[in-house]
C-alpha cells in the first residue's frame, strides 16, 4: 500500500498536467515568446529598464532578492524551486507584472499586497505549504489562471468571488470535502475547477 500511495503521488503532477483543460481560445493569456529572459539578477540590473522577464528558478534563495525592485517593467517573473518562505510586501509593487510563477517553495501564505498586481493573468503556486490566501486575492480582476496544487489550503475567501476572469483554478492535491468543494464552485461557479476526489477528513 505504501508503495502505491508513493507512486501516486509521484505521478500526480503529470496526471495533473494531463487532464483536459479548457479551449486556448477562451484565453487571453499573455505570449512573451521571442523576449529575451534574463535568468540572474546581476544581468538583468546591467539593463534595467529593458528587462521584461526575469529567470531566477533553482537558485537555491531563501528570500526574494531586493533588486528585483529596480526592474519597473517587468512582466514575467518565474521565482520556481527555491526555498522561499514567503514573499515581500514590496512584491505587490511590481504593478506590470502579468505572470508569477513560485511554484516549488516553501510558501505558507501570501501578503496582502499580492492584490496589487492589477495585471496578473497567471499565478502558479504550486507544490507550497500555503494554508490560507488573503482577501486581497479578489483584487487580482485580471488574473485567468491560479495554480495551487499540492499545497495545504483549507478554504478560500469570500472575497474571490469577484474574480470574474478567472478561468482555471487548480486545486488537485489538496484535501476538501464534499461541502468544500461545492462552496469553492459556488463562489467561481464560471471557473473551470480542478480538484482530486473528496475526502471525508475532519477540519
Amino acid at each position: 500500500m505504501k508503495r502505491l500511495f508513493l507512486y501516486i503521488f509521484i505521478l500526480f503532477p503529470f496526471f495533473a498536467l494531463s487532464q483536459e483543460m479548457p479551449d486556448a481560445d477562451s484565453l487571453t493569456l499573455p505570449d512573451f515568446n521571442g523576449i529575451r529572459v534574463y535568468k540572474s539578477l546581476s544581468g538583468a540590473l546591467q539593463h534595467p529598464d529593458s528587462v521584461l522577464r526575469l529567470d531566477l528558478s533553482r537558485q537555491k534563495l531563501k528570500e526574494v532578492p531586493a533588486g528585483i525592485q529596480q526592474l519597473h517593467n517587468l512582466k514575467e517573473l518565474i521565482l520556481a524551486h527555491n526555498n522561499l518562505k514567503e514573499l515581500p510586501e514590496w512584491i505587490g509593487n511590481l504593478s506590470g507584472l502579468e505572470i508569477l510563477d513560485c511554484s516549488t517553495n516553501k510558501l505558507t501564505a501570501l501578503p496582502a499586497s499580492i492584490g496589487n498586481l492589477s495585471s496578473l493573468g497567471i499565478l502558479r503556486l504550486n507544490r507550497n505549504l500555503i494554508e490560507t490566501l488573503p482577501p486581497e486575492m479578489g483584487k487580482l480582476k485580471k488574473l485567468q489562471v491560479l495554480e495551487m496544487w499540492d499545497n495545504e489550503l483549507a478554504a478560500i475567501p469570500a472575497e474571490m468571488k469577484g474574480l470574474y476572469n478567472l478561468k482555471v483554478f487548480e486545486l488537485r492535491g489538496i484535501l476538501f470535502t464534499n461541502a468544500e468543494q461545492q462552496q469553492i464552485h459556488d463562489l467561481l461557479p464560471e471557473t473551470q475547477i480542478y480538484f482530486s476526489p473528496a475526502c471525508n477528513c475532519p477540519r
